[in-house]
């Protein structure tokens, strides 16, 4: 969540806002989509130790870094580092999909 917001406070001193996407995906993945996983194994205990929940973790922890990198250097020209997105990408959502069947599993 620091991350994200001080990217965006840096983007709007800057007045440039060639990062916004990092800005939003940080935001989004690293903050809002992790914060309401996370609440879901504290309200479900029965989710958080799994194999499917550690899936999730490391899917999760690797890909989004791997992903925001890339996206950053994507935005800033390098237009070489798309298919590192699509991994990063790819590692999230694996991640997810693993939160999803747990979650499903569990219920």
């Amino acid at each position: 969540m620091l991350i994200g917001l001080v990217l965006g406070i840096v983007m709007a001193a800057s007045h440039d806002h060639a990062l916004s996407p990092v800005h939003v995906h940080t935001n989004l993945l690293g903050w809002a989509t992790l914060a309401l996983t996370g609440l879901l194994y504290t309200v479900i205990p029965a989710m958080a130790d799994n194999r499917f929940a550690r899936l999730h973790f490391w899917l999760h922890a690797l890909g989004l870094p791997v992903m925001m990198a890339a996206l950053a250097a994507y935005a800033l020209g390098h237009t070489a580092m798309e298919p590192v997105i699509a991994v990063g990408a790819i590692a999230v959502t694996a991640g997810l999909a693993f939160f999803t069947v747990n979650l499903f599993r569990t219920l």
